[in-house]
């Protein structure tokens, strides 16, 4: 119920943006709005906690972001927590960046690899990208897991493509516990 409306308000927000010529600036705190919670756990445990009064719950976001923040973030912000909802926040910012990514043809790529990646197949992974989903531009996030001993495991949205040897390793295993091979 909760993504529903930080769904909501994530929209009403974007199309406010849009209309007052502030849609990179507003991208831009919910980024940094992202990125503080991300950072701080407790911050995000004080925004859901329905015992502490919505005052403190401002004040703590104005002392973070006063002068820092768009006014109409600041703005966003107080209305949310005056309107009881400042536990879907978090959820909202990331709803936020995500429609706005949708918007400008944006797709996050994440790429899991053995290895880093150097720059050359950081290249080949957002040509592929572009070209099979028409998209504008590509951001890669890059994990490296070492367990996956080569290859790669590339998640697109809720696509994942597994060319990494460990789970090609898992299947030969499978198939011979089942006498396939």
């Amino acid at each position: 119920m909760s993504s529903k409306a930080a769904a909501r308000y994530a929209k009403s927000l974007i199309d406010l943006s849009m209309e007052q010529n502030a849609l990179e600036a507003l991208k831009n705190d919910m980024v940094l709005f992202e990125e503080v919670v991300d950072n701080n756990s407790e911050l995000e445990a004080i925004l859901k906690n329905p015992i502490i009064p919505l005052d403190k719950k401002a004040g703590i976001l104005n002392a973070l972001f006063a002068g820092k923040v768009n006014p109409i973030t600041d703005h966003f912000f107080k209305l949310v927590v005056s309107k009881g909802r400042s536990a879907i926040l978090f959820d909202a910012a990331k709803q936020f960046v995500s429609q706005y990514q949708a918007l400008k043809g944006i797709v996050t790529a994440e790429v899991t690899t053995a290895t880093a990646l150097t720059d050359a197949n950081k290249a080949e992974i957002v040509s592929l990208v572009k070209k099979e989903l028409g998209a504008n531009e590509v951001v890669i996030k890059e994990k490296v897991d070492e367990k996956l001993i080569g290859g790669f495991i590339l998640k697109v949205g809720d696509k994942q493509f597994d060319a990494s040897i460990a789970s090609g390793l898992k299947k030969l295993k499978k198939e011979f516990a089942q006498g396939i091979a």
